[in-house]
């Protein structure tokens, strides 16, 4: 169903004409990796958070700063180590000596883009020290609440928990990402054309960002967002996505399935998918493409099938095929 409600549809098309370039921009440095580039601008359209996963060396932390270039905005970054403090992220109090006061020396936390690297080789107690500004878009120092500038976008960064030195995260943090999306080793073509162009006139081994242009301001992100938000979805997909999400909680082999959160975000994140295709509503297709970024972290697997070799998304490709789509 097409939504009456968008407004002018000149407007609209601005909105998905400046997604799609911020896509392109991206892509050209993150090479063979569409899928990725893709769910990661969903992400951002979406408004939610985003955790990035794989083994070391595939471009994560790329990844992220290009996206934070590309949208002309505010960007910090953070190592997550085993010493790293909850101070080291929201900011603490000190004392000025010469001014005999104290004041806030605000953390990292305070951007646009912050890019949580490697957030599971840290304890959980500063893992949770996001909890807050993830959630609430706000961070309290000493018992004072400071709200987070908009757009405010946790893009954390990972390796997988088999690797030394690494934490699981916690259940918690995990549900506070919309998106969890794997990035895999790259074809052959795209290797060398990746080792080609970092081998090329340069010393050491980072791809330049200098290809990557600000496309966008937070204000046009902010309206990207509100564009995508605006949609308005035909009650049978809202039906059809909540089917899924319940599915997930009666399905064999899955021991704990999603959370009402899960419902919400998938469908946020299905409008912001319809978006960047062009179209003011939303379809099936939508909900079925960004469904295992979504869910794939919010579903804990029973020993047998991890004995199996099972992971989440063999289990959700099953599950999508049984579930019956409406057709609008």
């Amino acid at each position: 169903m097409r939504n009456s409600n968008q407004g002018d549809g000149a407007s609209f098309g601005r909105q998905t004409e400046a997604a799609q370039r911020l896509e392109a921009e991206v892509a050209k440095v993150v090479m063979g990796q569409e899928r990725v580039v893709r769910e990661i601008v969903v992400a951002l359209v979406a408004g939610g958070h985003a955790l990035v996963e794989g083994v070391p060396g595939l471009g994560k932390t790329l990844l992220v700063r290009a996206m934070a270039r590309a949208a002309g905005s505010r960007f910090h970054r953070i190592q997550f180590t085993p010493d790293l403090m909850p101070a080291d992220i929201t900011g603490h109090t000190m004392f000025e000596q010469e001014n005999r006061r104290f004041v806030v020396r605000r953390g990292p936390v305070f951007c646009n883009f912050l890019l949580a690297d490697e957030i599971n080789r840290a304890p959980a107690k500063t893992q949770a020290a996001l909890l807050e500004a993830m959630q609430e878009q706000q961070v309290t120092i000493e018992g004072k609440t400071f709200p987070l500038e908009r757009p405010f976008l946790v893009m954390a960064t990972q390796n997988p928990v088999e690797q030394e030195g690494t934490y699981p995260l916690p259940q918690a943090q995990t549900d506070r990402f919309m998106f969890k999306i794997f990035i895999s080793y790259p074809e052959e073509e795209q290797e060398l054309q990746i080792t080609r162009q970092v081998t090329r006139d340069a010393v050491g081994d980072s791809l330049d960002l200098e290809p990557v242009r600000p496309v966008l301001t937070p204000p046009g992100i902010l309206a990207i967002q509100e564009s995508a938000a605006g949609l308005t979805v035909d009650e049978q997909i809202v039906a059809y996505v909540v089917r899924i999400v319940r599915a997930t909680r009666d399905w064999s082999g899955i021991e704990m399935g999603a959370g009402p959160r899960g419902s919400i975000n998938l469908l946020r994140a299905a409008r912001a998918m319809a978006l960047l295709e062009g179209r003011d509503y939303v379809i099936p297709d939508d909900v079925k493409q960004v469904a295992p970024a979504v869910l794939r972290h919010r579903l804990v697997l029973s020993a047998d099938l991890h004995i199996e070799g099972f992971t989440p998304d063999h289990v959700l490709a099953e599950l999508l095929a049984a579930v019956d789509a409406p057709r609008v």
